[in-house]
C-alpha cells in the first residue's frame, strides 16, 4: 500500500485511483470548499512524478516523493497566491520574496501574472529528472484575468511530458477558456458515516464530537477538521445561537474575522431553513432560537454576503467584530418583539 493511501481520506483515494486511469494533460478538480481539492491535487501531482507509482498513487519512499515533501522538486511548479505559498510551505520566486521581506509590498492573495509567466517558462525547460513536469494551480479561481490568459496557450498545447492539475472551490469564477481546456472532475460528497469515522481517526475525536463537527461543517471533511481544531468545544458550538442572541460574543472572540463571519452565515442559513420548515444543516434545530421574521433574515443574509467580500482584509477588525455582534443580537432579538 502506498504512502498516499495513508495520507488521503478514503473517498479521495477512490477518486485518485480513477484519475490515474484517465488520459489527458490537464485536469480541473472542482467542488465546494472543504472537500479536499488541494490534497487530491497534490496527491495526483505526486503520483505523476513518482518513480515507483502504484495503483494507489505515489510510493512515498522514492527521491521524487521526498523532494515534494520538502518542497524542492525541480519538476513541480506550485502556482498559488503568495499568501498560500507561505502558509503551505511552497517557495516563492527569490526576487518576489525579497520584495516581501523588504516590506516593499505585501504578499499577494491572488495568483500574479508574473508567477503565471514563470510557470509557462517552467513548462518549456527540460525535465530535471527525465520524467514528467507538473504545474499545480490552486486555487485556480485566484488567477486574475491576465494570469489566466497567460496560461491559455500552454494549457491548450503544452510541451510533451507536461501536465496540469488545477483545483478550485469556485469553478464558476474561472474563465470559460480555462475550463474548456481542462477535463473537469467534480469532487463527490463523502458518505456521512465514513466521514465521521475518518474524523474520529484523523482528528482523535470522540464519536459525539465527530458527529457535532461533521454537522457544523455541513459534511465537509476539511472544514470539520478545522472546526475541531479551532479552540471551540462542541458544547460551545451548540450554544452559539442562543449566546449570540444574548449578545454574548465570548466564544468567538479569539476566532479570525473569516471564522466569525462563517459562523454568522451558517446561523443565518439555518434560521432561514428553520423558518421555512426545512431541515437545518449546521446546527440542530433544537439549539436554535426562534427565527426572526423572514425580511429580517433576508436583509441580514445580504449584509453577511457583502461582508464576506472584504473579510480577508478587514479595516479595524475589532470594531468590525463589535458591529457584527451588535447586528446579530439585533436581528435575533426581533423574534421576541
Amino acid at each position: 500500500m502506498s504512502a498516499t493511501s495513508h495520507a488521503l481520506a478514503p473517498w479521495l483515494l477512490r477518486q485518485l485511483r480513477q484519475l490515474l486511469g484517465q488520459r489527458g494533460h490537464a485536469v480541473l478538480l472542482a467542488g465546494p470548499s472543504g472537500l479536499g481539492q488541494y490534497e487530491l491535487a497534490l496527491a495526483l501531482a505526486r503520483a505523476w512524478l513518482c518513480e515507483r507509482p502504484t495503483a494507489d498513487g505515489a510510493c512515498g519512499q522514492c527521491a521524487s516523493c521526498h523532494a515534494i515533501d520538502v518542497r524542492t522538486h525541480a519538476d513541480l511548479c506550485a502556482l498559488m497566491p503568495e499568501t498560500l505559498c507561505m502558509t503551505l510551505g511552497w517557495p516563492i520566486d527569490e526576487s518576489d520574496q525579497r520584495e516581501i521581506d523588504d516590506k516593499k509590498r505585501k504578499p499577494s492573495r491572488f495568483i500574479r501574472v508574473e508567477a503565471a509567466r514563470q510557470a509557462v517558462a517552467f513548462t518549456q525547460t527540460t525535465s530535471a529528472r527525465g520524467g514528467l513536469k507538473v504545474v499545480m494551480v490552486y486555487p485556480a479561481d485566484r488567477l486574475n484575468i491576465e494570469a489566466a490568459n497567460t496560461l491559455l496557450k500552454t494549457l491548450e498545447e503544452p510541451s510533451p511530458g507536461v501536465r496540469f492539475v488545477l483545483a478550485t472551490e469556485a469553478v464558476h469564477q474561472l474563465l470559460p477558456t480555462i475550463r474548456s481546456r481542462c477535463q473537469t472532475v467534480q469532487l463527490g460528497w463523502p458518505d456521512p458515516v465514513e466521514g465521521r469515522e475518518w474524523l474520529q481517526d484523523h482528528g482523535g475525536l470522540s464519536e459525539s464530537a465527530a458527529m457535532a463537527w461533521w454537522q457544523a461543517s455541513g459534511g465537509r471533511p476539511d472544514m470539520a477538521l478545522a472546526l475541531a481544531g479551532s479552540g471551540l468545544t462542541p458544547q460551545q458550538w451548540l450554544g452559539l445561537p442562543h449566546a449570540l442572541a444574548r449578545g454574548d460574543w465570548t466564544s468567538l472572540a479569539d476566532q479570525t474575522p473569516s471564522a466569525q463571519l462563517d459562523v454568522l452565515q451558517k446561523l443565518c442559513h439555518d434560521l432561514m431553513a428553520h423558518a421555512a420548515g426545512a431541515t437545518t444543516r449546521f446546527f440542530p434545530a433544537e439549539h436554535l432560537p426562534a427565527p426572526p421574521p423572514w425580511r429580517v433574515l433576508a436583509l441580514w443574509s445580504r449584509e453577511l454576503t457583502l461582508a464576506a467580500r472584504s473579510v480577508e482584509h478587514p479595516f479595524q477588525a475589532g470594531l468590525l467584530q463589535e458591529a457584527w455582534a451588535a447586528r446579530a443580537r439585533e436581528a435575533l432579538g426581533t423574534a421576541r418583539r
